[in-house]
């Protein structure tokens, strides 16, 4: 591991980069999915309509292409971005399209009858699914999701392949230089992954147990 003792700073530089994108992606792509989640059981049926599809092509698109789009084809139709903010737009649309399939499967559990009683006390569709069946559905969704934001956190290893240096780009950049610690350098980095990965695992098992105690 001496080999991470001097390159110290670059291994610092990516694991913070890794975190980052995973962090500011999962965020919002909780958002957008949530949205696109409520999207799907509208009554309007455009709105269901494109939501579908929006889950649909994403969900069926490998991640590679997506990045390739935001990266090479946006600056070509007027959108440019950074490649940090291209990479961070890539895997929250991405994710985004997982999240609100987790959050649609949580909101197909709630009963119901709980939707029925708050149309019958006057609520709108909005208010019914967000003070009614959303704090219910997030319950139910939250081992999927975090599933997602795992799945989420290995997936920022595509942004090396597109010019930023995340632990997979560091990876590749310090075996080239230090062929002989080859095994050594992938055990760091597989470490890396897991410093971020497992703590996921940990908070899915303390809420889903919080939340059955909740109930």
């Amino acid at each position: 591991m001496d080999t991470f003792v001097i390159e110290r700073d670059m291994l610092w530089t990516a694991f913070s980069t890794t975190l980052t994108l995973a962090v500011l992606a999962g965020l919002i792509s909780l958002v957008a999915g949530t949205v696109i989640a409520g999207m799907r059981v509208s009554p309007y049926a455009p709105l269901r309509a494109l939501a579908t599809g929006y889950t649909e092509f994403l969900r069926n698109t490998p991640l590679t292409i997506v990045f390739f789009f935001y990266v090479f084809v946006t600056p070509s139709m007027g959108f440019t971005f950074g490649y940090k903010a291209a990479a961070v737009i890539a895997l929250s649309c991405y994710t985004s399209a997982f999240v609100a399939e987790a959050v649609r499967s949580g909101v197909n559990s709630v009963a119901v009858g709980q939707a029925e009683a708050a149309r019958s006390l006057g609520m709108s569709f909005t208010q019914n699914l967000s003070i009614v069946v959303l704090p219910q559905a997030f319950r139910t969704a939250i081992p999927p999701l975090i599933s997602v934001f795992i799945a989420l956190v290995k997936n920022t290893s595509v942004a090396g392949a597109f010019s930023v240096l995340e632990l997979f780009a560091m990876s590749r950049r310090l075996t080239n230089v230090y062929s002989a610690d080859v095994i050594a350098i992938l055990v760091g980095v597989a470490a890396c992954y897991l410093i971020i990965c497992i703590p996921l695992g940990q908070l899915a098992g303390h809420l889903e147990r919080k939340v059955a105690f909740a109930r």
